[in-house]
């Protein structure tokens, strides 16, 4: 028979322990393509391609301005 706990390990002791792990950054990279970066193994948000296949054609940005007043 294994071992088992006498009681609960709380949110925040668990948390305390799992803290050490620490967080990495997310990895970019250039695309191949517009030389942007992202995330790998992810399609490109600037050009739209994922490994030299077109997966959507990006939208033109539009530049929002205030609506002047008369």
């Amino acid at each position: 028979m294994a071992a088992l706990p006498k009681k609960k390990v709380s949110k925040a002791r668990r948390g305390k322990r799992t803290l050490a792990h620490g967080f990495k950054p997310a990895e970019l990279v250039a695309c191949p393509r517009c030389g942007k970066l992202k995330t790998t193994h992810t399609v490109c948000p600037h050009c739209g391609y994922y490994k030299d296949r077109l997966v959507f054609e990006p939208k033109e940005k539009t530049k929002v301005t205030k609506a002047k007043k008369e």
